[in-house]
C-alpha cells in the first residue's frame, strides 16, 4: 500500500513543488528585477488569485472524488457525466472572471487593500492575470482529473512543463525585453498554456475513462460536486483571507516594508504548503476510490501514510528555514533590513506547517469521504474564529513575533478541537454504515 501511495503522492507532490517553485522563482525576478515595491504589489493581489485556484481546486477536488468513487462502485458513464458537466461549468466561470477582472481591475485591489503608491502596480499585474484566467484555471482541473484516471505521471510532467516554460519567460520578459510586472502575469499564463496542450490528447484521444464531451448541466450533479468539493474552496478561502489579515496587520505595524517581508516570507512557505497540498492531492483518489469499494482499511491505512509522509516534509521544511533562511531570503530582497524580518518571520511562521499539515490531510479525508461539514469546520476554526483572534491578541503581547506565531497557534488550536468532535475513524465507520443502508433501500426499491 505504501508502495501504491508514492506511486501517486509523489508525482503529485513533485509536480506542486514545481509549479510552486516557479512561484519563488517569480518572486525573485520580480523583487530584483522590478523592486519590493512590486512584491508587495503581487501580494496585495495574492488573497484574489488564491480565491481563484480555490474555485478550481473545488471542481477538481469535488469532481474528481466522485469520480473515483464512482470509477471503484464500477459506475462509469456517470463517472464520465460528472466530468464532462464540471468542465462546462468551470469555461462558464473562466469567462465571466475574465470579463471582470480585465474591466474592473483597479476597483479589485482596492479592495484587497492596495495603497495609492501600489494600486497602479497591483492593478497591472491583475489585468493581465486575468487574460490568461482559463488556462491557469482548466490546468489545475485537469491535472487532477488526469490523476484521478490513473495518469499521476503524466500530470507531474505537464505541471513542471509548464513550471519550466514560465521561468525561462519571466527571465526574458523581466530583465531583456523590461517588461515589468505584468511580465510576471504574462509568463504564468503562458506556462499554464503549456501545462494544458499536453493535458488535452489524454481526453481528446480517450486513453482513460474520461473523454471530453456535450453534457447538459444537472443541479443535483453540480450541487453534489460542489458540497464534497467546496472545503477545497473554502480551504483557499481561508488561506486568502490569512493574507489578507496579515496584509492589514503588516500595513498597520509597519507599513509597506512590513507587507514586503510578508511576502517573501509568502514565497517561501508556499513551496511548503503546496507540497503538502500535492501529497493529499495524491491520496484523495485512492481513498476516493476505496470509499467506492467500502473498504475501510484501505481508506484508513491511506490517510495515516498521509499524515505521516507529511510530517515528515514539513518538519524537515521547518528544519531547512532554520538552517539555510538567511540565505534563501536574500535572494528576494538586497535590502538588509527587510532581509533581517524575513528571516525572524520564517523561523516561526514554517512551524505553523507542521500542525497545519495534519489539519489539511484530515480535511481532504473527509472531503473524500463525502462528509463535507468537517472539512468546512477545520476551515471556519483555522481563519475565522482563531486566527483573527490571535492577530488581535498575539502582537499587543509578544509585538512583531506574536503576528507571526498567530497561524501556527491558530492552526494548534484547531487540531485540538477538531480531534475532539470529529474523530476520523469513528466517521468512517458511520459514512460507511450509512453507505451500506442507501445501497439496501436501492437494491429493495428495485426488486
Amino acid at each position: 500500500m505504501v508502495t501504491e501511495f508514492l506511486s501517486y503522492a509523489i508525482p503529485s507532490a513533485l509536480a506542486n513543488f514545481i509549479s510552486s517553485l516557479y512561484t519563488v522563482v517569480d518572486g525573485i525576478f520580480v523583487g530584483q528585477g522590478v523592486g519590493d515595491t512590486a512584491l508587495a504589489a503581487v501580494n496585495i493581489v495574492l488573497p484574489f488569485t488564491v480565491v481563484l485556484f480555490g474555485i478550481a481546486s473545488m471542481l477538481a477536488v469535488g469532481g474528481g472524488a466522485l469520480v473515483s468513487k464512482n470509477v471503484g462502485a464500477n459506475n462509469i458513464d456517470k463517472a464520465l457525466n460528472i466530468f464532462r458537466q464540471v468542465m462546462k461549468l468551470l469555461l462558464i466561470i473562466c469567462i465571466v472572471t475574465t470579463i471582470v477582472c480585465v474591466a474592473f481591475p483597479e476597483q479589485i485591489v482596492r479592495m484587497l487593500g492596495a495603497t495609492d503608491n501600489l494600486a497602479p502596480m497591483a492593478t497591472e499585474y491583475l489585468r493581465y492575470y486575468a487574460i490568461f484566467c482559463t488556462p491557469n484555471l482548466v490546468g489545475i482541473v485537469l491535472n487532477s482529473f488526469v490523476r484521478n484516471d490513473n495518469r499521476p505521471k503524466l500530470a507531474m510532467v505537464s505541471t513542471i512543463a509548464g513550471a519550466i516554460t514560465n521561468v525561462i519567460l519571466d527571465y526574458v520578459f523581466i530583465f531583456p525585453l523590461g517588461m515589468g510586472i505584468k511580465g510576471a502575469a504574462i509568463a504564468t499564463g503562458l506556462g499554464q498554456i503549456v501545462t494544458v496542450s499536453m493535458l488535452l490528447p489524454h481526453f481528446l484521444r480517450k486513453r482513460g475513462v474520461l473523454s471530453f464531451g456535450n453534457a447538459s448541466l444537472n443541479k443535483d450533479t453540480l450541487k453534489e460536486v460542489l458540497n464534497v468539493g467546496f472545503p477545497s474552496f473554502f480551504g483557499q478561502l481561508s488561506f486568502s483571507i490569512i493574507v489578507f489579515l496579515h496584509n492589514i496587520a503588516f500595513s498597520n505595524y509597519m507599513g509597506e516594508m512590513g507587507i514586503s517581508t510578508y511576502s517573501i516570507i509568502n514565497y517561501i512557505t508556499t513551496n511548503i504548503y503546496m507540497v503538502l497540498l500535492g501529497l493529499t492531492f495524491g491520496a484523495q483518489p485512492l481513498i476516493s476510490y476505496n470509499f467506492g469499494r467500502k473498504d475501510k482499511y484501505k481508506m484508513l491505512k491511506f490517510y495515516k501514510i498521509n499524515v505521516i509522509s507529511s510530517l515528515v516534509v514539513s518538519i524537515s521544511a521547518a528544519a531547512a528555514c532554520y538552517i539555510f533562511g538567511t540565505h534563501v531570503v536574500g535572494i528576494f530582497t538586497t535590502d538588509p533590513k527587510i532581509a533581517e524580518l524575513a528571516y525572524n518571520g520564517i523561523k516561526i511562521a514554517c512551524l505553523a506547517y507542521i500542525v497545519g499539515s495534519i489539519n489539511l490531510d484530515t480535511l481532504v479525508y473527509y472531503q473524500a469521504v463525502e462528509i463535507p461539514l468537517f472539512s468546512n469546520l477545520f476551515c471556519i476554526f483555522r481563519a475565522m474564529v482563531f486566527l483573527p483572534i490571535c492577530l488581535y491578541v498575539l502582537p499587543k503581547i509578544f509585538g512583531l513575533n506574536g503576528i507571526w506565531a498567530s497561524v501556527l497557534i491558530s492552526e494548534s488550536l484547531t487540531f485540538i478541537v477538531m480531534y475532539i468532535i470529529a474523530n476520523v475513524k469513528k466517521y468512517t465507520d458511520i459514512v460507511l454504515n450509512k453507505e451500506k443502508k442507501a445501497e439496501a433501500l436501492e437494491e429493495a426499491a428495485i426488486m
